[in-house]
């Protein structure tokens, strides 16, 4: 059932909500958290798109955020609230209330957000795009146990991490980061099984992706080694080699699906490596709203550290992303907790960045 707003408040929001409820006989406690979007006219299709198919999972009110601020004087003067109310159909089990902020309302969505949040429930919010710079600082981004960004849908993602790192605050996350979650399970796994030291590492992949910048930061503050960044045609991430006395440990996925794993002494295996979809990805970040330390570590190691290891003194400040505890060298690296076991082959889903 859809409803149309226009000039409305989120009292009449909230009533048309329960409306809405009854004449679809869905109840509203079978929802376990709020998630709010925060995009604009050009990326709410597919930002939704992803929400909803993540909320099969986790049954949510989704609440789209859409900043239409005016062109001219008076319409950024003006302030207006339309919304659209979406439950049943496509929505699934949840709900979906698009709400676009007119001219001086657009300065002010966290007075409109409130007062439409579940009640004791969790808050998520995602910026598809065009993140704060401090999102843990943003009016919105302080409702929420979860504050979800994306650098690689940024002009420079690389510069976009260092911005991450400098604001990082418990319960920041960024789905770059989310992206590498199934290398990180399989890389750790392989390095449970004995082997000799670890004296370097090399990851490869596309120009500007973060997720690599990411996968490099990972080793290199869980091994303590240095990690050197290639450039490759991709698709996304395509290799990582982790230099050994005895040989070789490599991950190769050249195709974006299919990877293969080759370790000293034993035979070759293949594991599935899919790109994975936006809304698997908001997902698997739904299903865990508490700090993911080991992405406070990865992120505020610093890129200007990576090709020295940790054979230096942490510097002081520091430039670039910035930087963590030291641990100590040649640790193991941890498997990701929220990580499941590689999954049989299949096709690969929509490419990612």
């Amino acid at each position: 059932m859809n409803i149309d707003l226009t000039d409305t408040t989120s009292g009449r929001i909230n009533s048309a909500l329960v409306k809405a409820r009854r004449a679809s006989g869905i109840p509203a406690v079978g929802m376990v958290l709020t998630l709010v979007i925060v995009t604009d006219e050009g990326n709410h299709y597919d930002a939704l798109k992803a929400a909803s198919e993540a909320s099969k999972e986790h049954p949510a009110r989704t609440l789209v955020i859409i900043k239409r601020h005016g062109r001219s004087p008076r319409d950024r003067a003006m302030a207006r609230l339309d919304a659209e109310v979406r439950v049943g159909g496509d929505t699934g089990t949840g709900e979906t209330v698009l709400l676009r902020l007119h001219g001086e309302l657009a300065h002010h969505a966290h007075s409109v957000v409130l007062p439409l949040l579940l009640p004791d429930a969790p808050v998520v919010v995602w910026w598809p795009e065009d993140a704060p710079d401090n999102p843990s600082q943003d009016l919105l981004g302080q409702l929420a146990a979860r504050r979800i960004t994306d650098a690689a849908a940024t002009e420079d993602p690389v510069e976009n991490l260092g911005l991450r790192a400098d604001s990082y605050s418990p319960g920041d996350t960024d789905l770059a980061w989310t992206r590498i979650t199934p290398w990180r399970s399989v890389l750790a796994a392989a390095l449970d099984q004995r082997h000799s030291r670890i004296t370097g590492a090399t990851v490869e992949g596309e120009a500007y992706n973060p997720s690599n910048e990411l996968l490099a930061l990972w080793l290199a503050e869980r091994l303590g080694v240095p990690v050197e960044r290639k450039v490759s045609e991709g698709p996304g991430l395509t290799a990582v080699r982790l230099h050994t006395e005895d040989g070789e440990i490599c991950l190769d996925r050249a195709d974006g699906s299919l990877a293969k794993l080759a370790m000293p002494g034993q035979p070759d295996r293949h594991v599935a490596l899919h790109r994975r979809s936006t809304s698997e990805l908001i997902a698997e970040e739904l299903r865990r709203l508490d700090p993911d330390e080991a992405y406070a570590a990865a992120v505020k190691f610093g890129v200007h550290r990576l090709s020295k290891g940790l054979t230096e003194e942490r510097p002081h400040g520091g430039d670039g992303v910035g930087t963590a505890e030291t641990p100590e060298p040649a640790q193991a690296a941890q498997a990701p907790e929220a990580a499941q076991a590689p999954e049989p082959a299949r096709a690969p889903g929509p490419e990612e960045a």
